[in-house]
């Protein structure tokens, strides 16, 4: 069950989907013998900021239901090493986007909104940022871990922009649109920012699409799927 604003919304669903799946994945992993996992994590478990960016060994104070579940099956994983000699690797995405993206995030819905000509509402004042993922790049990532690596790994864009910004960027793709600001939420972090180095030196992975590039590219998706035309008809 992803998403933060999903958790607030329903924290029971996605403790029992998320902590209650993953051990059910654990089990049957032990069961059959498999030896290794490679299981999708999330920036989310950082929560709270001591620094930026952050690395592996960041404290980890989660601030929303989603990030406490994400952590919580990062801490049974780890168990299930100690007592089973399982292999694995957590890899924790940060914000990932591009085509087929998730229609409660906030380049989905800005788009939509802006080809639409409606207001892109932006919770609090714009400054919070946020460290985007290409798919293509979480890809790399993924199928570099199946084969090698230990223990968890950032796995994100290394750069970073301001939802203000992003609302920007977008409404100067489209053409259309105007940005209003509403009351601010609870349960998100201000700001999120990876240092993948770790995963440079031990996947053998790098970021290789930038945001200007993937969000033209998911812009031109979202176009596609939500209105069946290109950009521009």
């Amino acid at each position: 069950q992803a998403g933060v604003r999903a958790s607030l919304t329903d924290p029971v669903k996605t403790c029992n989907v998320n902590i209650g799946g993953t051990l059910n994945i654990l089990e049957s992993i032990r069961k059959s013998g498999v030896k290794r996992l490679v299981f999708a994590s999330s920036s989310s478990v950082y929560g709270r900021i001591k620094y930026l960016p952050f690395d592996e060994g960041h404290p980890k104070d989660p601030v929303s239901p989603y990030g406490v579940s994400k952590l919580a099956c990062e801490k049974y994983i780890s168990a299930y090493e100690n007592l089973y000699g399982l292999e694995y690797v957590a890899l924790r995405y940060f914000t990932v986007y591009g085509p087929r993206i998730r229609p409660d995030l906030a380049i989905y819905s800005f788009t939509k909104n802006a080809l639409e000509g409606k207001e892109l509402r932006i919770y609090g004042d714009g400054t919070k940022s946020r460290d985007f993922t290409h798919v293509s790049d979480a890809v790399d990532a993924t199928c570099k871990a199946l084969e090698k690596g230990s223990g968890e790994y950032n796995i994100g864009g290394g750069t970073t922009v301001t939802v203000q910004e992003l609302a920007e960027k977008i409404i100067g793709n489209v053409g259309s649109g105007r940005i209003k600001h509403v009351k601010d939420q609870k349960g998100e972090v201000l700001h999120t920012k990876s240092d993948t180095r770790k995963a440079s030196k031990e996947l053998g992975w790098r970021p290789g699409k930038n945001l200007d590039e993937g969000l033209s590219e998911t812009i031109e998706w979202i176009c596609q799927s939500a209105f069946g035309k290109t950009l521009g008809e």
